[in-house]
């Protein structure tokens, strides 16, 4: 049971990043040129693709101000910056890669899984991940939050079976806790809903989201909740990433991370098994390490299969099974993640 005082506790504006995380969302790094000059990488700026390859440009500068300057490789600049490789043609490589569309049963409800159902919350993101398997995705059509989540729950309210509810995106913490709350006032009369699971990169790109009204929402909700993360490098992390770890984890979330596979950014050992170490040091585990979804603009990132065993064959021989994330491909039309 949380009590008043462990929410007082939490929700002190120490508990996490500091400002408002709605000026920071504002001030975050749209231009390309303007994030190669940041790092000292102006040279790189005639490789840029025109109108960054069809998706924008988005990052917070506080996770700017983890990149490596002057270094073309940073692992992290890699997720972020376009290419002029998101332009080439690969066959396989589809805009629906894990079939959301043919899973779709009302505005902004996908139901892919025996038990669970998944809301599309927000079309909105604070970093936009160029290996992004929604990058194609038709958000404006297709978002649970609008018209107060009416269609989404009316679905689950007629599906005894769906004891969970997945907040997806886009990414649901970008919704004001306003919005968040509405959601919950709907779920109160689910009786069967038992568990709420977040996705969510905004805690580890944008911390300050992580903020006192955020942090009472999640304390008093009478569910149980589970808040999976996405880092795919140990050096996503900082002391406002931990701290904003350690507040949620405080209001009664278990925590998780998942994951993908990208070349160029962790596929080798040492970088993946420093990341499930930097993880669990933040009190997160590893949950799973994604093959790539074989979205339009993304085959850059690819790792093949051969690969990727190799690699989970080296972290189970180094790391505790604990910290050894499960290798998995979601596939469109399977009953669960298909593990490799």
């Amino acid at each position: 049971m949380i009590t008043a005082s462990t929410v007082a506790r939490i929700t002190s504006p120490a508990s996490a990043g500091g400002g408002d995380w709605r000026q920071h969302w504002r001030e975050a790094v749209t231009d390309p040129r303007e994030l190669l000059s940041l790092l000292g990488l102006d040279g790189l700026a005639d490789r840029l693709p025109p109108d960054d390859a069809g998706f924008a440009l988005r990052v917070p500068r506080g996770f700017v101000a983890r990149m490596r300057p002057d270094d073309p490789r940073d692992p992290l600049l890699l997720q972020v910056l376009p290419q002029l490789a998101e332009l080439d043609q690969v066959p396989g490589f589809v805009a629906d890669a894990v079939g959301d569309l043919a899973a779709r049963e009302a505005q902004g409800l996908l139901h892919k899984y025996e038990g669970r159902a998944l809301l599309i919350a927000s079309g909105s993101c604070a970093i936009n991940c160029r290996y992004c398997f929604r990058r194609h995705f038709p958000y404006g059509e297709e978002m649970a939050a609008a018209g107060q989540w009416r269609q989404a729950l009316e679905h689950v309210r007629q599906d005894p079976s769906i004891s969970e509810l997945i907040l997806s995106g886009g990414d649901p913490l970008a919704l004001s806790t306003h919005k968040l709350e509405e959601l919950t006032r709907g779920l109160a009369e689910l009786p069967q809903v038992r568990r709420l699971r977040i996705h969510t990169r905004l805690p580890v790109v944008l911390p300050e989201r992580i903020d006192a009204a955020f942090l009472h929402w999640l304390a008093e909700l009478p569910l149980q909740k589970v808040v999976v993360l996405h880092a795919n490098h140990a050096n996503e992390f900082d002391a406002q990433v931990d701290a904003a770890c350690a507040a949620l984890r405080e209001a009664g979330a278990t925590l998780l991370n998942q994951s993908v596979l990208l070349r160029g950014v962790n596929d080798d050992d040492e970088a993946l098994a420093a990341l499930s170490e930097r993880l669990f040091a933040a009190g997160v585990l590893p949950y799973y390490l994604h093959q790539l979804d074989r979205v339009q603009g993304a085959a850059h990132f690819e790792v093949d299969d051969a690969r990727a065993a190799e690699l989970m064959a080296a972290l189970r021989a180094r790391l505790p099974g604990y910290l050894v994330p499960k290798l998995v491909r979601e596939v469109a039309g399977d009953a669960s993640k298909r593990p490799l």
